[in-house]
């Protein structure tokens, strides 16, 4: 792996899972020595985070942690339903139905993973992820599931806002599941406000759970 791609992969990781905070400032000399690359790779890594939101510029300061508001949020679910929505449309017409009639089967369980006895998040994270690289897969449409990926990266962000609410996670686990169910059966209708009512109540938990931010 490039010097520029190995910064680039630890310094978004750091973003996205707030052990670098919102405003905290990147300095070049510091983050160069911190991951072990020269500052060239460690400023083409700076520019790409830019173009992808994740970081700004700061007049003299240089380049520091992009923050997020309730406005930013509004933003990003607007264009998450409409591509969200329109892939599991399209997901429900085109994909695999034994691919998402595991999944749903796999989200009624999920409440295990969530509050069992020794919960396991990251397990039940990464079922998300996988019902969103199978709607990739089933979708055909490599443009619209690019512009997915690029949204995602802000939605890990915006997750960690939520706080691994349980009870919000239990509801959200039944949500995916209708979504995978309604992708299985064929119905692009169903699949699309399935996605829209999900959306809905994950946005208004998140500012329920944030309302200054």
């Amino acid at each position: 792996m490039r010097a520029s791609d190995r910064a680039y992969a630890a310094l978004r990781d750091d973003i996205v899972q707030w052990r670098l905070q919102p405003g905290a400032l990147l300095a070049e000399v510091e983050q160069a020595e911190r991951l072990g690359v020269s500052r060239t790779p460690l400023r083409e890594a700076l520019g790409r985070l830019t173009a992808e939101g994740l970081t700004t510029a700061a007049g003299g300061r240089g380049v520091v942690v992009t923050g997020i508001s309730l406005a930013d949020i509004d933003e990003l679910f607007e264009l998450r339903e409409t591509l969200e929505g329109k892939a599991a449309a399209l997901a429900a017409e085109r994909g695999d139905p034994e691919t998402f009639r595991n999944l749903e089967a796999e989200f009624r369980a999920a409440p295990s993973l969530i509050t069992g006895p020794a919960p396991a998040l990251q397990d039940y994270y990464l079922l998300v992820d996988r019902l969103d690289s199978a709607v990739d897969a089933a979708i055909s449409n490599s443009y619209l599931a690019q512009a997915m990926r690029s949204l995602r990266v802000h939605l890990v962000r915006i997750r960690r806002l939520a706080a691994d609410d349980a009870a919000r996670l239990t509801a959200a686990a039944a949500e995916h599941a209708a979504i995978a169910e309604a992708i299985a059966i064929g119905n692009p209708r169903l699949a699309q406000a399935a996605t829209t009512l999900h959306l809905h109540r994950s946005l208004s938990h998140i500012k329920a759970t944030h309302p200054s931010r």
